[in-house]
């Protein structure tokens, strides 16, 4: 019988929780730590979004604001008007702080019950906990942040996100456009602090998901104990699904990304929203990939379990059903039995019930509420747009007849 279906046939001693987290660890984590804006629970996050809304935004206020840049005078795009900027610093940033503590518990969770619902075979117990701790190993690297600094650095340098993501007017951050153009006291600010420091907490967690989807791929090549008649559908693995949860802060984060940027270019350059369907879609798309994406690696495992489930139970079933019609069909009943109250009709009902649930099983351990939950929470800050194009009546009419 394929290993990856057979139950478990000894007591397993409990075991702790594994010590298994995505966030604490890291030459940053251990920085913010001395600076007590970091503890072993990840819990002080107002602390840390105070710490680096001062650092990456209030310097921008202050700075635009003694140059005059703040309001509206001297250029066509002054501070207060600029909606990227605070949909990055004000409300990106902290989502980013807040899906720390999210994902640290529940991701840790998540992990837990591989050994919770004995998925993991006992003699693979001792890999299980080596990926465990190769995964550790990789959040804690100081090469990987030292990459990710000099990479973040490296494009403050070559200036590439003012084509990208900057306007092409006078701006707070750069009063005057075409050759020749210097930044302001703020423009330099943004260039080499605040920017810079978004832009590694994002690659950051983009650095955590990567030692995540690896994680997952390791467990994957372990013995594992599949059920395909599992009450849950997906063969014992359903909880995998509420990855999507941990994850929905961090999709908002980059929904507020798009939002920024996206206003801006409304509200400066006259273009509608509905110019913009293909780049809302691809947020929207790269979330779900790198969310469920990861799950994905489970699936040929739980196809064979599938295919095993499918022949095993399809031949106890008609097994089942020949004995059924021998005896009530074909006379072989004793003299006298009952047909009504005989357990035959039971055990015939259950065994249909069971082959039922192997061939409904789904071979990726998430549903469409998932992927819709994710996609939700990525489109929820670019929602507010709406009202670029359309009356807000209109608006509330139409949220009100997808409800209801």
């Amino acid at each position: 019988m394929n290993p990856s279906t057979t139950p478990s046939t000894g007591f397993d001693p409990p075991r702790s929780p594994p010590d298994f987290s995505l966030v604490l660890g890291g030459p940053l984590f251990q920085l913010l730590r001395g600076a007590r804006l970091e503890d072993d629970a990840a819990t002080l996050v107002g602390r840390r979004i105070a710490a680096f809304v001062l650092l990456t935004w209030v310097p921008l206020l202050v700075a635009a604001a003694v140059e005059g840049l703040a309001w509206d005078g001297r250029v066509a795009v002054p501070f207060l008007r600029d909606a990227a900027v605070h949909a990055r610093f004000l409300a990106a940033l902290p989502l980013l702080v807040v899906a720390e503590l999210v994902v640290h518990l529940r991701i840790r969770g998540v992990v837990a019950q591989f050994l919770e619902r004995e998925i993991i075979a006992g003699a693979e117990i001792a890999r299980f906990d080596g990926a465990i701790q190769s995964a550790m190993r990789l959040r804690n690297s100081v090469t990987a942040e030292v990459l990710m600094i000099a990479l973040v650095y490296g494009l403050a340098i070559s200036g590439i996100w003012r084509e990208t993501i900057g306007l092409d007017a006078a701006t707070w951050y750069s009063p005057v456009v075409g050759p020749g153009a210097e930044f302001s006291a703020a423009g330099w600010w943004l260039a080499y602090v605040s920017l810079p420091l978004f832009q590694f907490l994002l690659l950051r967690w983009y650095f955590r998901l990567f030692v995540w989807a690896r994680f997952l791929w390791q467990v994957s090549r372990l013995d594992l104990r599949l059920l395909p008649t599992h009450s849950d559908g997906v063969a014992g693995l359903a909880f995998l699904g509420n990855v999507s949860h941990a994850m929905a802060p961090l999709a908002a984060a980059h929904g507020a990304m798009v939002a920024g940027v996206l206003a801006d270019a409304i509200f400066h350059t006259g273009v509608k929203l509905t110019d913009f369907s293909v780049e809302v879609f691809m947020v929207v798309a790269l979330m779900l990939c790198l969310v469920v994406g990861p799950l994905l690696v489970f699936a040929p495992r739980l196809a064979a379990a599938k295919r095993a489930g499918n022949r095993a139970y399809g031949a106890l079933a008609q097994r089942l059903a020949r004995e059924f019609d021998t005896k009530w069909q074909r006379g072989g009943a004793p003299a006298g039995q009952p047909f009504v109250s005989s357990p035959d009709i039971s055990a015939l009902a259950d065994y249909t019930n069971a082959l039922n649930v192997v061939r409904t099983m789904q071979i990726v351990p998430f549903t469409r509420q998932a992927l819709l939950q994710l996609a939700v929470a990525t489109l929820l800050p670019i929602a507010p747009l709406l009202l670029t194009i359309m009356p807000l009546e209109q608006l509330l009419k139409l949220l009100l007849g997808v409800v209801v």
